[in-house]
């Protein structure tokens, strides 16, 4: 019996003594991480990036530089997208806000409804950056862009170029984003003067629902129905326009009737060289998504970030930091868009015979 007692005591202590030991070595294993990757690990910024879609080509781009210069300045980003459905995006929002992120990036799909995550945001004491679209009559933090009426000027005004009076058509975008208001307003400003003394028509004005292209296709094609007679087409951005050109390809007008665009997207690009869209307005997504994830990593950290204009939403003058926009076409595109590696030379000028193709510098 006592060598039975003996034996358990001697068990015990030995694991004692194997637990002392496992603990520790567990304090030296920790002693032993640098010291900078411990800070990385508490210091690390989490973003919670919003988009209201992925459905056009830019967003995909402005996702991933936005990502990229996160990850350089060493914060990690969670990036949910809501397929065009305002819902959707106020759940995916109010998850991020559960997630506890420490900077909420938004690209609203509703301008208006956002304003309730931003509020949401607030309460949970995370601030708010408006990427792009503006949220409207909310206290979002901060609001990074393009001038966006400048974007309407310089697709009015190079049309203007090509045809100085006529009738006109204006195919706006989603009247849920507070841009297409304002790619409208600097567009309306361009041609106003002429649309008071009679030289311009303006025999359509509408937006866009969800900018989607199939609408802006059919709503061309019953303009033409019953107006076949238009001498100009200021769309709104590259989808509508990719629409619109659809329409007129149909009609046997393709190529003859100036259409605008934005974005530059490939397929616009192609269709500028080709001659069936006149134009696009080319808004560098690379700076954009960098200077965003910059501010968006000074707002999380508490600092002052720079701006260098303010925007009034309907409840406060938003602080703001926009950048300007670049009218491009067939003439400068090599300048631009190939120049700064936006698309590729080769599909740019795909459809172009290679004897026929821009010396390539």
């Amino acid at each position: 019996m006592k060598g039975q007692v003996n034996a358990r005591v001697m068990f015990v202590r030995v694991l004692s003594l194997c637990l002392i030991i496992s603990v520790l070595s567990g304090c030296r294993s920790a002693d032993t991480v640098p010291e900078s990757r411990l800070i990385d690990t508490e210091n690390k910024i989490t973003i919670g990036f919003s988009l209201g879609t992925l459905k056009e080509e830019r967003w995909v781009k402005d996702r991933d530089f936005f990502v990229e210069r996160a990850n350089q300045l060493g914060a990690q980003v969670n990036v949910m997208s809501a397929n065009a459905d305002p819902g959707v995006q106020m759940s995916q929002a109010e998850n991020l806000i559960l997630q506890k992120v420490d900077i909420l990036v938004i690209v609203p799909e509703d301008a208006e409804r956002t304003a309730e995550i931003v509020k949401k945001a607030h309460a949970a004491g995370i601030k708010v950056l408006s990427y792009d679209r503006l949220i409207k009559n909310s206290e979002v933090d901060l609001y990074i862009s393009f001038q966006n009426e400048k974007v309407g000027e310089l697709q009015a005004n190079r049309l203007l170029e090509t045809v100085s009076k006529g009738n006109f058509v204006y195919v706006g975008g989603a009247p849920t984003d507070n841009n297409a208001f304002l790619f409208r307003k600097g567009a309306m400003g361009a041609i106003s003067e002429k649309v008071k003394t009679g030289d311009i028509v303006l025999v359509y004005d509408n937006f866009t629902t969800e900018w989607r292209p199939d609408i802006a296709y059919q709503n061309m094609k019953d303009l033409l129905k019953d107006n076949p007679d238009i001498d100009a087409i200021i769309a709104a951005n590259d989808g509508t326009a990719s629409g619109v050109i659809k329409a007129l390809d149909e009609a046997g007008l393709s190529g003859k009737i100036p259409v605008s665009g934005q974005d530059a997207e490939l397929g616009a690009c192609q269709r500028i060289i080709k001659g069936t869209q006149t134009m696009t307005v080319y808004k560098p997504i690379k700076p954009l998504a960098y200077k965003a994830a910059e501010l968006a990593v000074m707002l999380a950290k508490g600092e002052n970030p720079e701006v260098n204009s303010a925007v009034n939403n309907g409840k406060i003058d938003v602080p703001s930091y926009l950048l300007e926009p670049v009218m491009v076409d067939k003439d400068n595109m090599m300048d631009t868009i190939v120049k700064d590696g936006y698309h590729p030379y080769e599909e740019v000028y795909l459809n172009v015979p290679l004897d026929e193709r821009p010396i390539k510098n």
